[in-house]
């Protein structure tokens, strides 16, 4: 066991989420049993050409470390990024399968009333509405069918956030996966600003931040916000980093702290999944989230006797370097945790395809590339390949 899968047990945290996976083996898959996400029959009027869609997902412990910025700043705006985190967490997963219009949302938020102001669930209520109206610019409809806030500090120590979605679609519509030898594959950026963003994105998502928030930050948060991290864990593995939330970091020429850039808001692609699925549906043959599994995600959905080799993947951004450094993570632990630059890929048999979805991105300014190929294989899995190194999964 490596000294970071080592701190992963002592923080209570998996990145594979083996225990879950296996709970859950033998429960029936849907209608479509490879697809992105679970897909029901039309429950809501029992047509034959429809489909429902039906997800659930929270901010994670990316909320605990909005909590100590906002404690340490009063910057009330941290909170709206965990809103889009929460919705964002849901609706590309979603997207993944074909739902980019006319979701409802449904909101559940727990929280400490003791240290959780009522402040901060305006803000975060609010938000939600402003996050809607922006998608609705972009041709993307949402709507919000209200939810439950709870005041629960016996069980939840600061705040949890997090969101239900459904979605009604053809069932000719849906995307399903089936990656196939000789598949190009696409990456998209989580890092930079898309045009439909307000600041710089480290890209680093809702995933890992247990890990990312303790190897990063100072060991002062551990004494200051004990409320902050579980009650059950080794203090010796909490908060274990060298930066200050308010240290500045400069990227792009332009300066921010490290705090807002680990904070950095989950980028939803929904507005460019909505394209690709316009022009580039006919040999598509799939689209992936990389959230809990970071690279490696796309292993869970592999069928064929192929390896999914990435070995042109975008450059590793700023975030994910610092993150490195003050963990002592090895590249292997790296890229099975996080996304490492990217968190949406396409896979498609048609090289023009595959470049037009490239200028699809542009449009929205968010970097992408083919990033490696589909090869044949008798052992499936995931190679990552650069110059310096190669990680087999």
């Amino acid at each position: 066991m490596s000294e970071q899968t080592f701190r992963y047990h002592h923080r209570g945290v998996s990145a594979s989420k083996d225990e879950v996976h296996q709970a859950i083996e033998s429960l029936d898959k849907g209608i479509f049993p490879n697809a992105f996400c679970k897909i029901l029959p039309d429950l809501t009027s029992f047509d034959p050409a429809w489909c429902n869609v039906m997800h659930a997902d929270t901010a994670g412990t990316k909320t605990s470390l909005a909590y100590i910025y906002w404690k340490e700043t009063g910057d009330l705006d941290v909170w709206k990024g965990i809103v889009e985190d929460a919705l964002v967490m849901n609706t590309d997963d979603m997207a993944c399968v074909g739902c980019i219009d006319n979701i409802i949302l449904s909101s559940t938020i727990g929280r400490n009333k003791h240290l959780i102001s009522g402040e901060v669930i305006k803000t975060i209520i609010q938000h939600a509405q402003y996050f809607i109206e922006k998608m609705s610019s972009l041709g993307i409809h949402m709507y919000l069918a209200g939810g439950e806030t709870a005041d629960v500090g016996d069980i939840v120590r600061t705040i949890d956030v997090g969101y239900t979605t459904f979605c009604r679609i053809p069932r000719n519509q849906v995307v399903d996966i089936n990656i196939q030898e000789g598949d190009w594959i696409v990456g998209f950026s989580s890092y930079g600003q898309a045009t439909y963003e307000n600041t710089y994105n480290g890209g680093l998502g809702s995933n890992g931040l247990t890990s990312a928030r303790h190897d990063v930050f100072h060991s002062e948060y551990r004494e200051k916000y004990p409320e902050s991290f579980s009650a059950e864990m080794n203090k010796d593995y909490a908060y274990t980093g060298s930066y200050r939330l308010t240290d500045c970091i400069e990227i792009d020429g332009k300066s921010m702290t490290i705090g807002k850039l680990v904070l950095s808001p989950t980028r939803t692609y929904m507005p460019l999944i909505k394209n690709i699925l316009d022009e580039c549906r006919d040999d598509l043959h799939g689209l992936i989230h990389c959230s809990g599994g970071g690279q490696t995600k796309v292993s869970k959905f592999i069928q064929n006797k192929v390896r999914i080799v990435k070995n042109n993947l975008l450059p590793v951004p700023p975030l994910f370097d610092l993150i490195k450094k003050e963990s002592g993570a090895t590249w292997e632990e790296m890229y099975k945790v996080f996304n490492m630059g990217h968190r949406l890929e396409a896979y498609t048999s048609s090289e023009k395809d595959a470049q037009k979805m490239i200028e699809l991105a542009g449009k929205y300014n968010i970097d992408a590339q083919i990033i490696g190929k589909v090869e044949y294989s008798e052992t499936p899995g995931v190679t990552i390949q650069t110059e310096d190194y190669t990680i087999t999964y």
